[in-house]
């Protein structure tokens, strides 16, 4: 059975091709922040009607051991990869003379692409296909890169390197709406639908299409590509 690569794939409209690291890292970590804080103090105008708020119970850190806290949001997951490179033996019966014509591949991901003013987000995966929330494949961009190269020919070329790469979590934010708010179905684009017409007939009201338009970032709602998926909120 061949070995399965890890592999790196810049996603549209990125025009980097994808490819397969050259051997495979003998760990990874992944990492997620989710921040908890302290309430607000309360206002001079907080009254008993409000004595059960978060607010209101800054008011009583003095009587307990530590002050309550409120969630104050859930930060980007963090993919930690320890990358190995060895050109001192002819790869897939290449000679490759410089190990930089292979870490290259992770300095470009790193660089600011012409036509899209901002490096390339990247799909990481490796093995079949995982059930839902494990960790790949990992959409994500290069956020820090570190390259310590140990082994260099006669000539001065570098042979072997050791690479330490971070991907921070990309998310879209209407497909992990779609993912995780159970008010949200989708609907995929026909030829000839428009908004209203998704709308009379989905919510059998042709003037919500406002409701779509909203949730989807839509700003022309009288052109819909055709096969983009659409998040459609249940109306309030």
């Amino acid at each position: 059975m061949a070995l399965t690569k890890l592999r790196i794939t810049p996603l549209p409209p990125s025009k980097l091709a994808a490819f397969d690291v050259l051997f495979n890292p003998n760990t990874y970590s992944i990492s997620k922040a989710v921040t908890w804080r302290a309430p607000d103090a309360p206002s001079s105008t907080a009254t008993a009607a409000n004595a059960e708020t978060p607010a209101s119970a800054a008011a009583n850190y003095r009587d307990l051991d530590a002050p309550p806290i409120v969630f104050g949001g859930g930060g980007a997951r963090t993919l930690n990869l320890q990358l190995f490179f060895d050109v001192t033996e002819p790869i897939d019966g290449n000679t490759i003379q410089d190990v930089r014509q292979e870490t290259n591949k992770i300095v470009a991901l790193t660089r600011i692409e012409r036509d899209q003013g901002q490096p390339p987000v990247c799909e990481i995966s490796w093995g079949n296909a995982a059930p839902q929330n494990m960790d790949f494949p990992f959409d994500g961009v290069v956020s820090n890169l570190t390259q310590n190269f140990v082994m260099f020919r006669d000539s001065g070329e570098p042979v072997r390197a050791n690479l330490t790469v971070a991907f921070t979590e990309y998310i879209k934010p209407v497909a992990n709406k779609q993912q995780t708010d159970p008010d949200l179905t989708t609907y995929l684009v026909k030829r000839g639908d428009t908004l209203d017409a998704i709308s009379a007939k989905l919510y059998r009201d042709p003037t919500l299409w406002r409701i779509i338009a909203v949730a989807n970032g839509i700003d022309d709602p009288r052109h819909l590509p055709i096969g983009v998926r659409l998040a459609i909120p249940k109306p309030s």
